[in-house]
């Protein structure tokens, strides 16, 4: 896995077999990524690479993350439900999603444009760390397990994956992680499907 911005944005993060490939998805975003990532660093936050992805914290606080997906780079924001998004430019990663919120981006023409107005995004984040907001979740569908909401706090990008699978994936893999009795099987599941969420995949699917 990836443990520094500059590679990031050369490799990718090093999650699955398309790392370092022209093949990963960062490549197809590079130009739109830097763009984004000094809008970020403009707003003074502090810049880390975690879970293979450059995160921006705020007094050790997680704020913001910048990536690249299939279809759009994005910068998602934590707690973004909490943001007003006045500009109505935020989307839901997933339909099940209940605290994070992106913001596509599809051109560096659109990082421009829309730069004053992420950064007053960025700024609201920053207020909301500040004031020590919380999002109120609702109850899961689904129980999850123990490990993997473990493995969700250790990776918050990887719980953004998860929420943005369909319901129905969601529930595969859920199912999935939940039949075998010892813990030490759960988590070896949970990490060898990782990939596959990541990518955008369902348990089934090749």
């Amino acid at each position: 896995m990836t443990t520094d911005v500059n590679t990031y944005l050369a490799e990718g993060c090093g999650r699955c077999a398309l790392g370092g490939t022209p093949d990963c998805k960062v490549h197809s975003w590079t130009n739109e990524l830097k763009l984004l990532r000094q809008v970020v660093l403009d707003c003074g936050l502090t810049e880390e690479s975690k879970w293979g992805v450059p995160c921006y914290t705020y007094q050790g606080h997680n704020v913001a993350v910048v990536s690249a997906f299939k279809n759009y780079a994005c910068l998602s924001f934590f707690k973004g439900a909490l943001l007003q998004d006045s500009h109505k430019i935020l989307d839901k990663p997933g339909e099940n999603t209940q605290s994070a919120r992106i913001v596509k981006i599809t051109s560096t023409k659109q990082v421009q444009a829309l730069s004053p107005t992420l950064k007053a995004y960025i700024f609201e984040a920053i207020e909301v760390e500040k004031a020590g907001l919380k999002v109120s979740f609702e109850k899961a569908p689904e129980p999850i397990p123990e490990e993997l909401a473990s493995k969700f706090k250790e990776e918050p990008n990887l719980k953004a994956a998860f929420e943005a699978l369909t319901p129905g994936r969601q529930r595969g893999y859920i199912l999935h992680f939940s039949q075998p009795k010892q813990a030490k099987t759960r988590v070896s599941r949970i990490e060898k499907c990782i990939p596959k969420i990541m990518e955008g995949k369902g348990f089934h699917d090749r």
